[in-house]
């Protein structure tokens, strides 16, 4: 069978390279008779793999020195309650932006540990949209602000603005960014900390990255778990336990590929070309395809729609129709119904060409 295009939001899509390099070294990684995924993790050649991922994606980010890369497990959600336990130091309370599930979702695990500020809150929008920032009743006697970069489920994505850099004030920004990592630049100036699970735009599931500003390292409460410790991760190279071997492995594979093809930059413009064409194709289509979120706010990574303003009956049957010219993974989440594709790094422009050409010859044949 020929390989399909997987608009899952995840996990995701791989470039084919990537995967074919996986396969020739899955039972020999570069002459030492073993593959990463057999080979000790406290061993020289592990030791060199492992090194040269974090080096990799230091230079594809242009991350600063002062920050430390840390490789975790438990993907992005455990984070949430990292985020708090690393951070809250002697204070009591955080701020928490809502744009989306995401967001919300942190929120609810830093409740756990502290009184959460919410912000500003997207929920009455169906988030749809960023809450305008004179809204924003930041709390100064926070330990952090938080927001999520992308809301993977509502398709909505910003960027900070000057206008919302003056309202969190000398705070500690703290983004998830598990959708869009790898798709944009990182202003580092700006954010104290970054995470992201891998599964999106990075490589497989099982590892979670931590780009952590290192004065805020040593502050974590006393009941925090030691596998959850930015510190007791950061002292050790992440490799405190035995870490998530074979997912590093491959985020290594896709970090390399990604250095070889153009750089973030060039991955920043595929990006741009592929969400453009997808766009401009409900914008074409006279109201058959449509999405709810405000223009100014559209994911380049997720990209949900509705066909006829919500039709599920002939939703229903574009995804049959779909998955039978491999177009894959097109339903939108449960939460919200309706369609999604998701077109990370790993899907190709192939990929997105088909599906507007599937789209509109469906809209065709379906008025």
């Amino acid at each position: 069978m020929e390989r399909i295009f997987n608009f899952s939001a995840g996990p995701s899509m791989l470039p084919v390279e990537v995967l074919e390099t996986a396969a020739r070294e899955m039972l020999n990684w570069h002459g030492t008779g073993m593959g990463i995924i057999e080979m000790s993790h406290r061993s020289k050649p592990f030791d060199s793999m492992h090194n040269k991922t974090i080096a990799d994606l230091k230079e594809l980010l242009h991350i600063p020195d002062n920050f430390k890369i840390l490789m975790m497990h438990g993907g992005g959600t455990l984070q949430f309650a990292c985020v708090a336990l690393n951070l809250l130091g002697d204070k009591t309370k955080a701020n928490y932006l809502i744009t989306g599930a995401w967001s919300e979702k942190a929120a609810q695990e830093g409740a756990k540990y502290c009184t959460v500020n919410t912000v500003a809150t997207g929920k009455t929008s169906n988030f749809t949209t960023v809450p305008d920032p004179a809204t924003w009743n930041v709390d100064p006697e926070g330990a952090y602000f938080h927001y999520c970069a992308n809301e993977t489920i509502h398709g909505l994505e910003f960027d900070l603005t000057e206008e919302m850099l003056a309202k969190i004030g000398d705070l500690p920004i703290v983004a998830d960014m598990s959708s869009n990592f790898l798709s944009k630049t990182i202003d580092f100036t700006k954010h104290a900390v970054v995470y992201a699970g891998a599964q999106k735009n990075a490589g497989p599931a099982g590892v979670a990255f931590v780009i952590v500003r290192e004065d805020l390292l040593g502050k974590s409460l006393k009941i925090i778990p030691s596998l959850m410790d930015w510190k007791t991760t950061a002292d050790n190279n992440s490799l405190y336990n035995t870490p998530p071997c074979f997912p590093i492995y491959m985020c290594g594979l896709y970090f390399d590929y990604m250095r070889r093809n153009g750089g973030l930059e060039a991955f920043i413009e595929i990006a741009r070309q592929k969400s453009t064409l997808l766009y401009n194709t409900f914008a074409e289509s006279n109201g058959y395809y449509t999405n709810p979120v405000n223009e100014n706010f559209r994911s380049k990574m997720n990209v949900p729609f509705l066909i006829k303003g919500g039709n599920e009956a002939i939703e229903k049957k574009f995804l049959n129709e779909a998955e039978k010219v491999g177009l894959s993974t097109l339903a939108g989440h449960r939460s919200v119904g309706g369609l999604r594709a998701s077109i990370y790094n790993g899907m190709p422009m192939e990929g997105v060409v088909k599906l507007v050409e599937f789209m509109k010859a469906f809209q065709t044949n379906n008025p």
